[in-house]
């Protein structure tokens, strides 16, 4: 059994799409860009940051192909002309002001997670979350969604690369006191299965989130769990 055990939360412990997509689409429209943007291809442009999902939406708009988006954010990235730096960060900074105040209209913990820390808990193992969401975002929803569940929670800011880097892992561990053996990393992308990996830690991905089955195989998932029954075993085990 683990002594503690660090998750994602979009696509992980919380269902956030739908606000994402809306700010999103917002952000889009002020800065006078295409706004219909489905909820599926949020999902595609959500797991690396705020700057990355801005980035891969403005790619959208020139019409790149699904394929091609994962690898922005990468080392492997290659931007159409038409997407600019400057571009990005005006989108950005539109969508950061409006999604902190708009981040639970529709958001809700998915089925069975508030049990499970519960359950975790009771069991006196350690848990926590760590995210590329923005951090001041992180706070609030934490607070609204799960106030007083967990032990340490990190998101995105500045002085400390963001995942797949292992740095917000490696300070969520000191902070819990934890060795890297002792943990557990839980995630929905392949984002989190490389920040596992970086970490040199134990990975699980849950297949309910913004990534599908195949997808989180494809990206060498070694465990992959459809329901917290099967999280909750793989903790516990």
């Amino acid at each position: 059994m683990y002594k503690a055990v660090i998750f994602d939360m979009d696509g992980t412990i919380l269902n956030t799409i739908e606000d994402l997509n809306g700010s999103l689409n917002y952000a889009l429209k002020e800065t006078g860009h295409r706004h219909d943007l489905q909820v599926e291809d949020t999902k595609i442009c959500f797991g690396s940051g705020v700057k990355v999902a801005i980035t891969r939406a403005l790619c959208l708009e020139t019409g790149m192909k699904e394929e091609d988006l994962y690898v922005i954010g990468t080392s492997a990235e290659v931007l159409p002309a038409s997407v600019s730096n400057e571009e990005i960060n005006r989108v950005q900074k539109v969508f950061r002001a409006y999604y902190v105040n708009h981040c639970k209209i529709k958001t809700s913990p998915y089925p069975g997670i508030l049990e499970l820390l519960r359950k975790l808990r009771e069991l006196h193992i350690k848990i926590a979350v760590v995210s590329n969401k923005q951090n001041d975002a992180v706070e609030k929803l934490v607070k609204d969604q799960f106030n007083g569940y967990f032990d340490f929670y990190l998101g995105e800011k500045s002085g400390i690369k963001r995942k797949p880097a292992a740095d917000m892992c490696n300070q969520c561990l000191s902070v819990l006191d934890v060795r890297r053996e002792e943990a557990l990393y839980v995630g929905d992308s392949e984002i989190d299965i490389e920040t596992g990996a970086n970490a040199h830690m134990d990975v699980v991905a849950v297949n309910w989130g913004f990534r599908t089955t195949s997808f989180l195989k494809k990206h060498h998932a070694k465990t992959i769990v459809s329901n917290t029954d099967e999280l909750r075993d793989a903790i516990l085990k």
